[in-house]
């Protein structure tokens, strides 16, 4: 079941706050993609979402590491960056894979540059850059997504 629902934001704050509230209905075994161009908001959205679940430290974009793990108590978050990758091949051969499980959540920042080798995404999460701030478009491809988003909306 697809579901979809979409956000006007108008300041950092808010995209935050946004990702804050996502934080609590999100599940071991579930991968998130960010879309949207260079300052859209993809890292902002992961530190909020990594606020929400009690992380308090440095949240950095991996863009030159690739992947930053996050230990929480709950599960382990994998937080991606693949902005750099040249062919979707490059990520089998990081061996990535292995992150995608049952018991850790991925959050993948462009996805697109993995192609098709990427596992399905249960949200997927378009932010774009708006002349008031930022739009949000989130949308579900797997049951777990579209309850996650039902409890915010």
């Amino acid at each position: 079941m697809i579901f979809d629902s979409n956000y006007d934001l108008k300041s950092e704050s808010e995209t935050l706050r946004l990702a804050e509230s996502m934080a609590i209905h999100i599940r071991p075994g579930m991968n998130l993609y960010l879309k949207g161009e260079l300052g859209a908001g993809k890292t902002t959205f992961v530190r909020g979402l990594l606020r929400g679940l009690g992380y308090q430290d440095k949240v950095k974009s991996p863009t030159y590491t690739l992947v930053e793990p996050y230990n929480l108590k709950k599960f382990p978050i994998y937080h991606f960056d693949l902005y750099r990758f040249k062919d979707e091949y490059e990520w089998d051969d990081a061996g990535f894979r292995e992150y995608f499980n049952k018991a850790s959540i991925c959050l993948v920042e462009w996805p697109e540059k993995a192609g098709h080798i990427l596992p399905e995404p249960d949200i997927s999460i378009e932010l774009s850059h708006e002349s008031f701030g930022r739009h949000i478009h989130l949308i579900s491809y797997t049951p777990l997504g579209t309850e996650c988003l039902k409890a915010i909306t």
